[in-house]
């Protein structure tokens, strides 16, 4: 998941998450509220948000497996993550987007994120950049109910 199939736009790397003893992973979601797509039996995507600061939310670890992208996977996720910030209080959420990746631009745009002029490394000592989005206000637009067939 997410690190073998595009490990540019995470923070970590697969052998550095693959280091991790069992307490270490569970302290960390301890941390944050996890959600996961499943098609069928199998998880097809992820989200992570976890408290910041007070009042800012920061969504973390967004990946759908490649076979479940264009599907809205995606965007279930984020309004899960955008609804457990609005439930919980936080007027802003934050986030990070690996430079060049348009697709996932485009998708935190269509929930009201917007660049905030912040840029740093994806991984310290590395070249490849990542740009801040943030959004404010309610958390959740609207769900989209499919449109019933005759």
């Amino acid at each position: 998941m997410g690190p073998t199939d595009a490990p540019g736009a995470f923070g970590s790397t697969l052998e550095r998450e693959q280091a991790f003893t069992e307490e270490a992973w569970r302290e960390r979601l301890t941390r944050r509220n996890q959600f996961v797509a499943e098609g069928g039996d199998t998880a097809c995507g992820l989200i992570g948000i976890l408290p910041d600061a007070p009042g800012i939310a920061q969504l973390v670890s967004m990946w759908v497996h490649p076979a479940a992208r264009g599907r809205g996977v995606a965007d279930l996720l984020v309004r899960a993550a955008l609804r457990w910030a609005q439930d919980h209080g936080f007027s802003q959420v934050e986030l990070w987007v690996t430079e060049g990746n348009a697709h996932a631009e485009r998708l935190y745009a269509r929930h009201g994120f917007q660049q905030n002029g912040r840029v740093q490394p994806v991984r310290e000592g590395e070249p490849e950049l990542e740009f801040g989005m943030v959004r404010s206000g309610p958390a959740a637009p609207p769900s989209i109910s499919p449109t019933p067939r005759a």
